[in-house]
């Protein structure tokens, strides 16, 4: 029998047993395929090699097989981890990124509080930074609670006015309920 025959009648008698076996190993269909006439090539490869015998040439093909699947199943372990620590690292930075873009907004925004007039600076900050209500700053200050809207009202127009327009979209959820 020639080599050509004799690859054919191996590829019929064992690639049905073949793709059955790896599909056990790995459930997908495409690459039981790919690995299983992977195993045939590698077989043809080194058939000289290997002792002419049906059992060798089995045992041949089952352990290119296992090992094939194998491979790509511990291959496909890594690149899940991989994947698994660049979404973490991408979440961690964007995390990072905000938190920084939060602290320099916040440290632009304490900047221009501080030049804001005294009796103002102490209401805006009484009422939006440390969240005290109308009558509790009132009273805290000895002044009317008109007067002390009137401050709130007034310090986010000198905010709005010294801040970058970019800001103020950062700014308004804080300062006000929706």
């Amino acid at each position: 029998m020639s080599d050509l025959a004799n690859i054919e009648q191996l590829f019929k008698s064992y690639y049905k047993k073949l793709c059955h076996f790896a599909w056990q190993l790995l459930d997908n269909k495409t690459l039981v395929e790919d690995i299983v006439q992977d195993a045939f090539m590698s077989y043809w490869n080194d058939k000289q090699l290997l002792v002419e015998s049906e059992v060798a040439i089995k045992n041949y093909l089952y352990s290119t097989v296992r090992h094939a699947c194998y491979n790509l199943a511990r291959h496909e372990k890594v690149v899940a981890k991989y994947w698994q620590y660049q979404n973490f690292e991408e979440w961690e930075e964007e995390k990072i990124l905000a938190c920084l873009l939060r602290a320099e907004v916040f440290a632009e925004i304490q900047k221009a509080i501080e030049t804001l007039p005294d009796g103002c600076q102490q209401v805006f900050k009484l009422g939006y930074m440390e969240g005290l209500s109308n009558l509790k700053i009132a009273g805290l200050l000895g002044i009317s609670i008109n007067t002390v809207k009137t401050q709130k009202q007034r310090g986010l127009k000198m905010l709005k006015s010294k801040l970058k327009p970019e800001l103020l979209s950062f700014i308004i959820p804080c300062f006000f309920d929706f």
